[in-house]
């Protein structure tokens, strides 16, 4: 087993250790929703769509606004997301023509949450909170109805659960699991180019779970479709929400037993097996061809590196 240059400190890994208590007892309290959203300590979150509204600032742009700030610039949503220090914090849904129009405003910063994460446009503390509001207000946007009667449905329980007063069907706000995975063979690893990744860059292999499919069956089958390796061994690494709009990676490493790629150009531009010195070189963004690895903001980047650095072996 060969040594790999080191690195440097570890990054911190997005949208994750969340600092709020997301205080689930306190959904169905309408009272004690309203007493922590009138509190003048209440902070809000804005969401637009996909757009994350910012108040301008220096050296970091301010995430969190008053609810009386939010709901000024055209809450039509309030979900309560949890407790800071007591403090009530909530995200807060505009329609995206008005997430838009605020762009010429030069008070705001308006940007889509991977851009916020990725430039560290704010303070690293925001990303749990906002990945949670963006999550849930983008699961409003999509269950106006009921799909099971049609008839129009209410927000009730913090913004937790949309009612159907016609056939009383309750909903509540879904996320769709996704494997995330890094074929190993010995001292090569596998990643793959989707057509819609930066012209640079290769990551792990992913997909969704399929009902009634385990964690390592969904590792095999994806790693089998996309790039036709056969995987044995299946190592859990870690999770992490990405609320694009609400899934859940779950992050593995995978021991492969076959070596030659067939590569579903359906799913993957390209897929190819990389050295260990390769794969350091593009974490440490200095390639020769400029191949790049996906950010530190990323689960992807962080299954890559612990491989890199021997923190996970087959052998």
């Amino acid at each position: 087993m060969s040594p790999s240059p080191p690195l440097g400190p570890k990054p911190r890994l997005g949208y994750v250790n969340s600092s709020l208590d997301r205080a689930a007892e306190k959904r169905t309290d309408a009272d004690a929703l309203a007493r922590l959203a009138s509190d003048r300590a209440a902070g809000a979150y804005v969401v637009g769509g996909e757009m994350i509204v910012l108040k301008k600032g220096a050296p970091l742009n301010e995430a969190l606004f008053t609810i009386q700030e939010a709901r000024a610039l055209g809450g039509n949503e309030t979900i309560f997301l949890g407790l800071l220090d007591g403090a009530g914090r909530f995200g807060v849904g505009i329609p995206a023509a008005s997430a838009e129009a605020l762009k010429a405003n030069a008070d705001y910063v308006v940007t889509d949450l991977r851009s916020v994460a990725v430039q560290g446009l704010t303070g690293a503390e925001h990303l749990p909170p906002i990945a949670e509001a963006k999550a849930v207000l983008s699961w409003h946007l999509r269950h106006r109805f009921c799909p099971n009667c049609g008839h129009a449905t209410q927000a009730v329980c913090g913004g937790w659960k949309r009612d159907c007063p016609d056939c009383k069907t309750e909903h509540f706000p879904r996320t769709d699991p996704v494997v995330i995975m890094l074929a190993i063979d010995g001292e090569r690893c596998l990643l793959g180019r989707s057509p819609r990744f930066l012209p640079t860059m290769w990551s792990c292999l992913a997909g969704f779970i399929e009902p009634g499919e385990s964690i390592e069956d969904a590792v095999h089958r994806e790693t089998r479709e996309e790039a036709g390796i056969a995987c044995g061994r299946v190592k859990y690494f870690g999770s992490q929400p990405w609320p694009f709009p609400s899934s859940l990676m779950i992050g593995a490493h995978a021991e492969a037993l076959t070596r030659d790629i067939v590569v579903d150009k359906q799913e993957l531009e390209d897929a190819r097996w990389f050295t260990r010195e390769e794969i350091v070189s593009m974490l440490a963004r200095r390639h020769p061809q400029g191949l790049t690895t996906p950010p530190p903001v990323a689960i992807a980047h962080h299954i890559i590196r612990a491989w890199v650095e021997h923190e996970i072996a087959f052998d």
